[in-house]
């Protein structure tokens, strides 16, 4: 039985697929494409969170819980004794931790103590091997391989200068952050910047048998708010945070492309049963089940999932790891570790996986007329017989299913509920769908009626179309999905952009703005010198100087900006939505400002008391207002400067905004401001640095946006397929037209009028869903990050959609060619 299944199956199925190499070939691109995408989307993700999870395991170790700093000013050092005595702590390893250098050069600095050996990290054996070197050198260091640095050899490091000990071992330390380490013990971390008696982490090994989480309560109680008590993993947790945005964005469109290949293997399949009928027919005249048929459709199915998938995780994999170079530098800099590419274990299977789902789905659908078909109407040509119809109960349910999504769509979108209110576009998609099925009747005799505008043989193509409504609909959703895809979200990601960089456009009313890193990414640390602010009021043109301070703090499970403004801040310099009286309350120490999405994790609303923990313990605040604000990477909260440079134990500024006298000429000013300023630090404009934030927002919705223009490219390879299939299918009759005289010309006209039936219905179609779509993004994506994204319909709406339309129907020219160039005796051979 079994031998004669795999007969069955590699005689009918595997040598119809051999026979059919341009349909096989077809359905395996697209599958691959498909898988490609996902494998890119999961690595990218995989690689911040993974990279994250590679520091803190090699610098963590045995540790259960990690104590770690509010901010970067991490908290004080006598916090160890009284956490090394709490009961149920063995072994307390106190750890410096600092960013050092900018962009390229970014490096980790990590300082620890004999106690390190506890930990048994990969850390532990680099510093206990050359602890002696460490000892003996001033100074002395150990860095990544990657650093380029040799031994004995000096560099400037914090507030000082190293020297090279040695080099971390490559099979160990030295692969950590991608060989960009540099690891020292904790009084000379300490030394070198600047920082005696601070810690930024405490990994707490427990005895052995203790209650972790009565442990952590514990610990909790002892730091009093002054440091953040949590797994190790908090910090993995804390980065997946700041690219979930891009994630989900991009797994959408991924999303996309998977559905628009499920609905070419439909049609694929569906051809395929079509052209089987006879050979259908004949099995069933000899006694033949229709169950092991719709096996061997679905194993097939499953073969081409399987390859397909296989093909395609290469490319995804080479995807990633440009997607990765391509992430705004305000996320990468977020994050503590750099970012390395890695592939999740989970990301390939998953997309092999969800390809088999896919074409198995599809496939079932298609082999669903295996059952309907009786063994004398096997015979009945493609789209004559009663199983190619849609039966009025399905119809039905269609609709209801339809306008069930339309309403959760709707309630989702109109709903704060976060990142989830994304979710409202997916189901849109669906809506349509569904809706479109259950209209499957009119869109057929509508794409009938464009291929008859052309005339005789434009009614021929009708004629085709109408004698297959699954195949027609099917083909016409796969354009409808690249049209509306690409309308939505090239419409939704421009409003998105605008609408962000507006409320950014308060930085161009400052005329020189002095940061220690790019305006592309948030200007939170290192602290400038000391005394640049004097040195630049003394510059002749410049009116006033007033400083600022934004840090990456935890508050929570989550990670939040914190932006101090001096009492000389107006509420144009902090946000266009700070009413002046606001203004004054801030940043006179009155209360502070949130963001929505902390408003909503924090379960808090203006007029609230707000408690925030910080290095010199738990304050009590008043909410004074909850803004919209650009929160795609980390909620804000803002506040007067002095209370953050001591609650936060941060003293100085990491931004300063320079106003000139009236008059002055700002190329002269900015030349004098260069000669003060060092040549580490930046000077951008106030509109340079609002092209600068512009820019990284568009590089972050770029990589989405380039993945919807391959949904429209394998929309384009499903129109091919199909009316390339529709024309093998056709052969014979298309060679009894060209005996009886009809022209090449002729054909070549009707299929390109099918095409142009099928095209036309489902871009007009894509433009009408994409343009709801869009409304619903407007107000979902809104709610993700925390922005009041302004509707904007515009005539690039049509444009997307016309260029999509135009690239679908590039796909009906190899087809239309195939017809008019089939001699007449092969297209009257019998196969």
């Amino acid at each position: 039985m079994i031998a004669a299944g795999r007969d069955r199956f590699r005689l009918f199925n595997i040598g119809d697929l051999l026979i059919h190499r341009g349909r096989s070939l077809m359905s395996l691109t697209v599958m691959a494409v498909s898988a490609a995408l996902l494998v890119a989307v999961f690595s990218i993700s995989g690689s911040v969170t993974g990279s994250v999870d590679k520091l803190v395991a090699g610098l963590g170790g045995e540790a259960q819980l990690e104590i770690s700093g509010i901010t970067d000013a991490g908290f004080g050092q006598e916090l160890l004794g009284a956490v090394s005595a709490t009961p149920g702590v063995r072994t307390a390893v106190p750890m410096l931790r600092a960013q050092t250098g900018a962009d390229a050069d970014r490096a980790l600095l990590v300082g620890a103590d004999a106690r390190i050996a506890e930990l048994g990290s990969s850390l532990t054996g680099s510093l206990g091997s050359d602890a002696a070197k460490l000892l003996t050198v001033p100074n002395g260091v150990l860095t990544g391989a990657a650093m380029g640095y040799r031994e004995g050899e000096t560099f400037p490091l914090g507030s000082g200068t190293a020297t090279v000990a040695g080099i971390l071992d490559t099979d160990g330390a030295g692969q950590l952050n991608g060989g960009y380490l540099i690891a020292t013990t904790l009084a000379t971390a300490q030394k070198l910047t600047g920082r005696t008696g601070q810690l930024d982490s405490i990994q707490v090994i427990a005895e052995p048998g203790t209650d972790i989480e009565r442990l952590r309560t514990a610990l909790t109680d002892t730091v009093a708010g002054r440091a953040v008590v949590a797994d190790p993993g908090l910090r993995a947790a804390q980065a997946g945070g700041a690219v979930m945005i891009i994630r989900y964005s991009t797994l959408m469109a991924a999303a996309a492309a998977l559905v628009v290949s499920a609905f070419l293997i439909y049609n694929a399949m569906a051809m395929a049963i079509a052209q089987r009928r006879p050979t259908l027919s004949l099995l069933r005249a000899l006694g033949g089940r229709r169950a092991p048929m719709v096996r061997d459709l679905l194993a097939e199915a499953v073969l081409v999932g399987i390859l397909g998938g296989i093909l395609g995780a290469g490319a995804g994999i080479l995807m990633g790891r440009i997607a990765i170079d391509q992430l705004p530098a305000a996320i990468l800099q977020s994050v503590e570790a750099r970012t390395e590419y890695q592939l999740p274990g989970y990301a390939v299977p998953v997309a092999i996986a969800l390809c088999v789902l896919a074409s198995v789905a599809a496939s079932a659908f298609a082999a669903r007329a295996v059952y309907r078909v009786q063994p004398i109407e096997a015979l009945v040509p493609v789209g004559a017989a009663a199983s190619d119809t849609v039966r009025p109960a399905l119809r039905w349910v269609a609709v209801i299913l339809g306008l069930f999504m339309v309403g959760a769509a709707i309630y989702l979108a109109e709903t704060d509920f976060g990142i989830w209110s994304l979710a409202s576009i997916s189901l849109s998609f669906g809506a349509a769908i569904a809706l479109c099925f259950a209209a499957t009747g009119p869109i057929v005799r509508t794409a009938g009626a464009i291929a008859r505008m052309f005339g005789g043989p434009g009614a021929l193509g009708a004629t085709t179309l109408e004698r297959a409504p699954r195949r027609v609909w099917a083909t016409a959703m796969t354009v409808l999905i690249g049209v509306a895809a690409v309308v939505s979200t090239g419409s939704a990601t421009r409003n998105v952009v605008d609408s962000a960089g507006a409320s950014f456009e308060n930085l161009a009313a400052t005329d020189f703005w002095v940061t220690p890193g790019s305006m592309a990414q948030f200007p939170t640390g290192p602290l400038l010198p000391d005394g640049l602010e004097e040195q630049l009021e003394a510059v002749p043109g410049v009116a006033a100087v007033n400083p600022a301070q934004l840090a990456f703090a935890s508050v929570g499970a989550g990670r939040v900006l914190l932006q101090g403004f001096p009492a000389a801040s107006d509420n144009t310099r902090l946000s266009s939505e700070i009413s002046p009286e606001t203004a004054r309350l801030l940043v006179t120490g009155q209360g502070v400002v949130i963001s929505r999405d902390v408003a909503r994790s924090l379960n808090v609303a203006a007029g609230d008391a707000l408690t925030l923990p910080t290095p010199s313990g738990r304050h009590e605040v008043r909410v004074l207002q909850v803004i919209p604000y650009f929160s795609a990477i980390a909620g804000v909260i803002m506040m007067d400067l002095d209370r953050m440079r001591g609650w936060y134990q941060r003293p100085g500024e990491t931004t300063l905004a320079v106003d000139l006298a009236p008059g002055a000429d700002p190329e002269t000013v900015r030349a004098e401001l260069r000669r003060v300023v060092p040549p580490e630090l930046y000077i951008d404009s106030g509109r340079e640095a609002v092209a600068a934030t512009s820019a990284s927002l568009r590089q972050g919705t770029a990589l989405a946006t380039n993945i919807l223009w391959i949904v429209v490219l394998v929309a384009t390879i499903a129109l091919l397929n199909t009316l390339m299939l529709s024309v093998l299918d056709r052969r014979r009759e298309i060679g009894v037209l060209r005996a009886m005289g009809t022209s090449r010309r002729f054909l070549l006209r009707s299929v390109l009028a099918e095409a142009a039936g099928i095209g036309v219905i489902g871009a007009v179609l894509g433009l009408l869903v994409g343009a709801a779509v869009q409304y619903l993004s407007a107000i979902a994506i809104g709610h993700a990050m925390t922005i009041d994204v302004v509707y904007e319909p515009s005539p690039l709406l049509v444009v997307y959609g016309v260029v999509a339309l135009l690239l679908a129907l590039l796909g009906s020219i190899p087809p239309a060619l195939r017809a008019a160039r089939m001699p007449i005796v092969e297209a009257l051979a019998v196969d």
